[in-house]
């Protein structure tokens, strides 16, 4: 297993719908995925450092029914302009997996429109499973074939004929040389021939050892799939359904079963990173599905603490609903904008960006054991643990705050790293830790010699949702509090000087050596009035800083040289 998979904070987009794509091809390119790119520094604030793109590749309707697995669907745009995109995303740290659909192709894919011109004459007759001339299809062809599933505007692909498995890995070796994909997310995997799983992982491995095979698979044992021979990893679904209906029905035991069964000691898959979600673009957003709004947190809370990756899928860090009916799933997967008006709340963005933030600094998080502590209906304790590291989840689901005593030995002190450094003593090997009304907490097992540090990447963007949050549910506390800020940012905007008339404003900026940084607050000195600042390294720890707003703007000489010492750095450049 790749290192990058432990360390990955995934991010799931369904391109046709994101893009607000027509639901049927009309053969004209917009260039209507390009609209990603402004999108990055959204998707920064919340730690993603990997892209899971649905289907990509040239289709009539939904993606899935493919029609040439060479070029980009041209409603989202083309190869060129895909590759940019692409590279866009390697540059600012993001890997990139798309969307395999090797089972079944569309109706309008070319080598079956050969079949159904030439008919028993056309050389593509083997390449779709149990085809014949004995009858006719639904769709009234002098032929009959196999669709997935029962749905005949998807057939299925034999993969049993060479001459297809060729076609396929070849087209998965030009998106790795043209994209320089990092991945591949297989579409119906559990549908999908062994010996074919077996062939593509022979070649992708061989080609990139650290590229990512992953599987769609909703039930069964995961390892018959995930093992050294074919992926690396599966879908959870069995955590996805534990989860929600946890809550739902308050009942902790379901999910800490399942995560004992599948990651403790002993458990059935504690060799394997499993890919986890609470919703994707088949099943209802959990906005809609939690039964409380407040145990979205929570929700989100033990995917990132749990054993695997996990995954947000796009819109729904905002509570966005939709649920699938009989006729659509089009509601799952709307056309969404940076602002989009669909958003229930703004303070899921930066809990997850608490979240991604505390998965990159604590390897125990990404790669550590599992066990749980204590189970109740309403709280849940458990640890993750390596050698050197054991963080302790703690999660309550009642409507107050929850003071709850459990076991726990190897430390003095425990230190709550998600919210505010609190600290509670551990006596005898047993804790009494307050958790919040429908909260968390997150602590590091220490002897006392732990020094709190806010994790976070706390970016103008993270202000601005608070300040949207805050203007949704008329918080007029937050009000007071932007009053004194705002008198504190014109104070810290005056010139440093009067020859100089640069002015600190919150934003990223690029110092003289070329560290990054974030300005996330302006000041005043309580000694002497004086403008001054807090800002934050956005790279190598996270720590944080405060000066002078003069300091700050000073030039510095570096080898003979005048240099400013740091330099604001728009957005759309970093």
């Amino acid at each position: 297993m790749s290192q990058w998979i432990n360390n990955s904070v995934f991010y799931h987009i369904y391109p046709l719908g994101f893009c607000g794509c027509p639901e049927f091809n009309d053969g004209n390119t917009e260039y209507r995925l390009n609209k990603l790119i402004d999108w990055i520094p959204h998707l920064k604030s919340m730690g993603v450092n990997a892209l899971y793109l649905g289907p990509v590749f040239q289709s009539l309707k939904h993606g899935y029914d493919t029609s040439d697995y060479y070029r980009i669907d041209c409603r989202l745009g083309d190869n060129e302009s895909f590759k940019k995109i692409c590279k866009e995303l390697h540059a600012n740290g993001i890997r990139v997996i798309l969307d395999g659909v090797f089972n079944h192709v569309g109706r309008d894919f070319w080598a079956f429109k050969d079949v159904q011109k030439y008919g028993s004459n056309s050389q593509y007759c083997g390449w779709f499973q149990n085809l014949t001339f004995n009858g006719r299809s639904p769709y009234d062809d002098p032929f009959w074939y196999e669709g997935w599933s029962g749905h005949y505007d998807l057939v299925k692909l034999n993969l049993q004929n060479q001459a297809v498995v060729d076609h396929l890995i070849g087209a998965v070796s030009m998106w790795m040389d043209e994209f320089g994909i990092d991945g591949l997310r297989l579409d119906a995997a559990d549908c999908i021939e062994p010996n074919f799983f077996r062939a593509l992982r022979r070649f992708c491995k061989g080609k990139r050892p650290d590229f990512w095979l992953m599987g769609e698979i909703i039930h069964g044992d995961y390892n018959r799939w995930a093992n050294p021979e074919m992926m690396d990893s599966v879908t959870n679904y069995e955590c996805y359904k534990g989860i929600y209906s946890s809550h739902n029905d308050k009942n902790y035991f379901e999910i800490a079963h399942s995560l004992q069964r599948q990651f403790a000691n002993g458990g059935i898959y504690r060799d394997l990173c499993l890919y986890n979600f609470l919703d994707n673009h088949d099943v209802n957003r959990i906005g809609s599905t939690l039964r409380n709004p407040a145990h979205l947190k929570n929700a989100y809370t033990i995917m990132f603490t749990m054993p695997g990756v996990p995954s947000i899928y796009y819109g729904s860090e905002w509570a966005i609903e939709g649920t699938r009916t009989r006729e659509s799933d089009q509601m799952l997967r709307p056309c969404l904008e940076l602002n989009t008006p669909l958003a229930k709340t703004q303070s899921l963005v930066p809990h997850i960006g608490r979240l991604s933030a505390l998965r990159k600094n604590f390897h125990a998080l990404c790669e550590g054991n599992y066990e749980n502590i204590l189970i109740r209906n309403e709280q849940l304790v458990f640890k993750r643990f390596t050698n050197d590291q054991t963080i302790v989840v703690a999660l309550n689901i009642t409507d107050s705050e929850y003071w709850l005593d459990f076991p726990i030995s190897g430390g003095s002190v425990l230190t709550d790293v998600l919210d505010n450094g609190a600290e509670y003593k551990v006596e005898n090997n047993h804790a009494n830790v307050m958790i919040p009304a429908n909260g968390a907490r997150i602590m590091v097992l220490n002897n006392g010699d732990f020094k709190y540090t806010d994790f976070t990447d706390r970016t103008e963007n993270d202000a601005q949702s608070d300040a949207v949050e805050a203007a949704q549910t008329n918080n007029t506390e937050y009000a007071e509090e932007q009053t004194v800020n705002s008198e504190s940012e014109q104070a810290a905007e005056e010139p440093a000087s009067k020859s100089e008339e640069r002015r600190v404003k919150l934003g990223k900026y690029r110092s003289w050596d070329g560290s990054m940084f974030a300005v996330i607050a302006l000041a005043k000195n309580t000694d002497d009035g004086e403008p001054s600042i807090i800002y934050k390294e956005l790279f190598n720890g996270g720590f944080i800083y405060t000066c002078s707003a003069k300091g700050f703007l000073d030039d510095i000489e570096v080898d003979g040289r005048k240099l400013r010492k740091f330099e604001y750095v728009d957005t759309d450049e970093f």
